[in-house]
C-alpha cells in the first residue's frame, strides 16, 4: 500500500512539474484580454462575485479551465470564454496569475470568528472537518495537489461557492470532497467561513 501511494505521488509530482513547465507568464500575459472585464489586468477583480487569480496556484487555475472547456464546470460567464483557448493559452494563462500578487481583503470580525472556528476545527456535531486540511491554516492551499489559495478570496464568490457544491451545481472536486463538506454546513456557517477567508492574508 505504501509502495503504491509513494508511486502515485511521484506520477503526480512529475505530472504537476510538466504543468509549471508547459506555461509562460509573459505569453499568458499576451492571452488575457478576454479576461480583464472581469479579473482585472492582474487578477485581482473589483466585483466580489468573480473570483480573484492573482496569486492563486497555476495547477488550480489550468485545472479550472480546462474544466470549463470540457463541460466539466459550467458557468454562464466562463463556459464561453475558453471556447477558442487550447491547452497551451491555458497554461500560459495560469502562469500569468499565478505570478501576480494578490491584494488583500478585510473581515466582518464579528461573523468571522465563529468562521475561524469551523475553518480551524470544523463542526464535530455535523461532521464537517477543518478547512485546514487542505488549505492550510493560513489558506495558502497546496499547488501539487490542486487545493487552492482561499486567502483573501472575496467573501461573496467563496459564499456562493460553497452553496454551488452545497447543491451539487458544482460538481468538479475531485471525489466529491467539497460537495460532502459544504452538505454539512449550513448558510451562516457558510457565510462566517466566507468572511473569515476574505480576512486571512500572508
Amino acid at each position: 500500500m505504501k509502495t503504491w501511494l509513494i508511486s502515485v505521488s511521484v506520477a503526480a509530482a512529475l505530472i504537476t512539474s510538466g504543468v509549471q513547465a508547459g506555461g509562460d507568464a509573459a505569453a499568458g500575459e499576451a492571452k488575457i484580454a478576454v479576461c480583464l472585464a472581469c479579473h482585472g489586468p492582474n487578477g485581482n477583480s473589483l466585483v466580489p462575485t468573480w473570483p480573484k487569480l492573482a496569486g492563486q496556484h497555476r495547477e488550480y487555475i489550468y485545472k479550472q479551465l480546462m474544466n470549463f472547456k470540457s463541460g466539466a464546470r459550467a458557468n454562464e460567464q466562463m463556459s464561453p470564454q475558453v471556447i477558442p483557448l487550447n491547452e497551451q493559452d491555458f497554461l500560459d494563462i495560469a502562469a500569468y496569475y499565478s505570478s501576480q500578487q494578490q491584494t488583500p481583503g478585510t473581515a466582518d470580525p464579528a461573523v468571522a470568528e465563529l468562521g475561524e472556528r469551523i475553518y480551524r476545527g470544523g463542526n464535530p456535531a455535523t461532521g464537517a472537518p477543518a478547512c485546514t486540511g487542505c488549505h492550510g491554516p493560513e489558506g495558502i492551499g497546496l499547488g501539487p495537489a490542486k487545493f487552492p489559495r482561499i486567502a483573501g478570496q472575496h467573501a461573496q464568490y467563496v459564499d456562493a461557492t460553497l452553496k454551488g457544491f452545497r447543491a451539487g451545481t458544482r460538481a468538479n472536486d475531485p471525489n466529491g470532497m467539497m460537495r460532502d463538506v459544504a452538505s454539512r454546513m449550513n448558510d451562516e456557517e457558510i457565510a462566517a467561513v466566507a468572511q473569515f477567508v476574505q480576512g486571512l492574508s500572508q
